[in-house]
């Protein structure tokens, strides 16, 4: 017999005076409600109650164990209530992990209003362009770009992202403009050492990426942003996704290059979170949030 609902027998008959009365009010037989009850003085070893063909008596046992029972199944229901609140209110901690520069130019922007429309949620963001495990780390969601290989996750596409090959005018008016992916030998890259899709010293081309070209380098980092600041310095090129490079290329202040393989396609921008047939209403609405507004900026 499953302990709680032995308790929630005993309490009910309790107060209702009457096995047949606590039966009634969980749907169950009579004879179910005296198993329960059985069951519980058979595993406590007391006497709970005094039983006529009339009424029941608690006993001295059954008085003491009541109080602790009432208050053992208040607390449960209580653990219940906050758990159900969860998935269907939009509140609580919500603690979300994305890439270092896409959190910071994309999406940490829309925080403020998400924040405005849920003021019952709070906000623990962490910003790394390394892999994170949600479940270890305790991220309630997190923001992911790529191709996703994880089973463990369930996601949601929120949009697009492509590669761009671009350097500074600088940089090209000293080095000369590449041509080819076989060019590439003969220019500084900029290599990012936190790639998920190639080595540090090696880029991909081609939308499958299947066309790869060795690469040297005199400056190698795990921070897009680091290697953004050298490429406007016309340190070298520089191969990076758009939402890095979109605002300095539309600037001009890089000049984005062709050559006779097309960029590699970095796959998509998802919303991902650990399996659970019933996110928290929390997660849920992060994530329509997000799509709705990075969908517009990524399509």
């Amino acid at each position: 017999m499953d302990r709680l609902n032995s308790m929630r027998v005993f309490c009910l008959a309790a107060q209702a005076g009457t096995l047949s009365g606590a039966a009634r009010i969980l749907d169950m037989s009579p004879s179910m409600a005296t198993k329960h009850v059985d069951a519980l003085e058979e595993r406590l070893g007391v006497k709970l109650l005094h039983r006529t063909t009339r009424k029941l008596v608690l006993t001295e046992a059954g008085e003491a164990y009541l109080e602790s029972a009432q208050r053992i199944l208040a607390d449960v229901d209580e653990a219940d209530a906050a758990a159900t609140a969860q998935r269907t209110r939009v509140t609580g901690m919500l603690r979300l992990n994305m890439p270092l520069s896409f959190g910071m130019r994309h999406i940490a922007p829309l925080l403020p209003a998400f924040c405005e429309a849920h003021p019952a949620v709070t906000l623990d963001v962490g910003m790394t362009d390394a892999a994170v495990n949600l479940v270890d780390e305790r991220w309630d969601m997190a923001v992911r770009i790529g191709h996703l290989h994880d089973d463990t996750l369930q996601a949601r596409r929120m949009g697009s992202c492509r590669m761009i090959l671009c350097a500074a005018p600088s940089y090209l008016d000293r080095h000369g403009v590449p041509r080819t992916v076989a060019d590439l030998a003969n220019h500084n890259c900029l290599a990012y050492t936190l790639s998920s899709s190639a080595a540090p010293m090696q880029w991909r081309f081609g939308q499958d990426g299947s066309v790869t070209q060795p690469i040297q380098s005199n400056l190698r980092a795990n921070s897009g942003e680091a290697l953004l600041a050298a490429a406007l310095g016309g340190l070298g090129l520089i191969y990076h996704p758009s939402f890095i490079l979109g605002e300095s290329v539309a600037s001009g202040a890089l000049t984005p290059l062709t050559l006779d393989h097309p960029c590699h396609e970095l796959g998509g921008i998802y919303a991902v979170w650990p399996s659970n047939r019933h996110p928290p209403a929390k997660v849920r609405s992060m994530v329509d949030f997000l799509v709705q507004r990075i969908g517009a900026a990524f399509p």
